[in-house]
């Protein structure tokens, strides 16, 4: 006669993963949310606060009027003189999405407005043919510096680092005459002025140019494959080209449109000031494309890229300088004030730094509703 036992049936084996614990799924809930929010908002609401700082403590910023249809006033004059930095940081922003930096941003400028300037005021040649000679030089020296990168495997920060001091020199050579910058007469050359002083629509010429840049820029990289080509080589230059991607042409097709940007750049500061100045023309630009480009969100380490983002970096730049100028803070502290702002955007922009902000007002509120219960 069998005799039936009571035992419970043995357990089941234990998962080769284990059971997500609260913290892991708090974690996965807040990453979630941070991936919900636009890496953009953050620049935003540093510009916003910018903004609302001058709305209350600098009279007349916000004053516009119009005369012989065109606005003007401050805040107009700062999205005009921020129109170079706009320009730099759409072609720094895919350079640097690459993995790369370009760092000749500023002497492909220079070098652009002296081309134009000998062309129109030295050679007397039609303005079409100065302009498409300036911009062609500009193309050259992008495609160069990508063939250093990409082919010859140089480093992005040196070779860019030729041109940057190599480029000035060119520029010095080209855009002085005896020793003086070549002067380009408004009333001899309208056409010319028409670009840093002229406008459009009531608007800056220079807003227009840059409005149709970002607009081209965006389009392609982001209704066709060329952006997902960029971020896979910024992500990982050898899976990518594993994956059929020719990362050399890339890398040297973002080199190109940045140089070609830093043309258009160089040809609104000649234009501003009627002359070139081989000197001063976009003299430090590129640290302050660099850092438009990071207010924006993307990461140095190249990947994912935000154009639009980048554009409210430039106007934060020169939202700040303009500030400074305004509020008639020292010279000597501007460059501090601009890094004081500057590290709290970065702040803003770190997951890391926001949830530990955050963290103990999640749990008051917990805490609160618990109670409550």
């Amino acid at each position: 006669m069998s005799r039936t036992t009571n035992a419970a049936p043995p357990a089941p084996p234990a998962p080769f993963w284990p059971a997500p614990t609260d913290s892991d799924a708090d974690r996965a809930g807040r990453y979630q949310r941070q991936r919900a929010i636009p890496r953009e908002l953050w620049p935003l609401l540093a510009l916003l606060l910018l903004l609302l700082f001058n709305y209350f403590f600098t009279p007349g910023f916000f004053q516009t009027e119009v005369r012989e249809g065109r606005l003007y006033g401050i805040l107009i004059d700062v999205a005009d003189r921020a129109a170079p930095i706009m320009l730099l940081a759409i072609g720094m922003t895919l350079v640097i999405a690459t993995g790369g930096v370009d760092l000749s941003v500023g002497a492909v400028m220079a070098i652009s407005g002296a081309i134009a300037a000998h062309l129109v005021a030295e050679r007397e040649q039609p303005l079409w043919l100065a302009l498409l000679a300036a911009l062609g030089v500009s193309l050259l020296a992008g495609v160069w510096n990508g063939t250093l990168v990409a082919y010859l495997r140089v480093q992005p920060i040196v070779a860019t680092l030729i041109l940057m001091v190599s480029g000035r020199g060119i520029a010095q050579i080209v855009g002085a005459r005896e020793g003086q910058i070549i002067e380009i007469p408004p009333a001899d050359h309208p056409g010319f002025a028409m670009i840093g002083n002229g406008s459009f629509l009531g608007l800056p010429f220079t807003l227009t140019l840059v409005a149709v840049a970002f607009i081209v820029v965006a389009l392609l990289t982001r209704k066709t494959a060329a952006g997902l080509f960029i971020e896979a080589v910024g992500n990982n230059r050898v899976a990518s080209r594993f994956a059929g991607i020719n990362e050399r042409l890339v890398t040297v097709t973002v080199y190109a449109l940045t140089g070609l940007c830093a043309g258009v750049a160089g040809l609104i500061a000649a234009s501003d000031i009627n002359a070139s100045d081989a000197n001063n023309a976009g003299l430090n630009l590129e640290l302050d494309a660099i850092l438009a480009v990071v207010l924006g969100g993307t990461a140095l380490t190249g990947g994912r890229f935000y154009l639009l983002g980048a554009m409210i970096g430039a106007l934060i730049i020169q939202t700040m300088t303009t500030t400074i100028l305004t509020r008639n803070v020292p010279v000597e502290l501007t460059l501090v004030v601009k890094a004081i702002v500057v590290v709290v955007v970065c702040l803003l922009q770190a997951p890391a730094f926001r949830d530990a902000i955050l963290r103990p007002l999640r749990r008051g509120r917990m805490q609160i509703s618990g109670g409550g219960a």
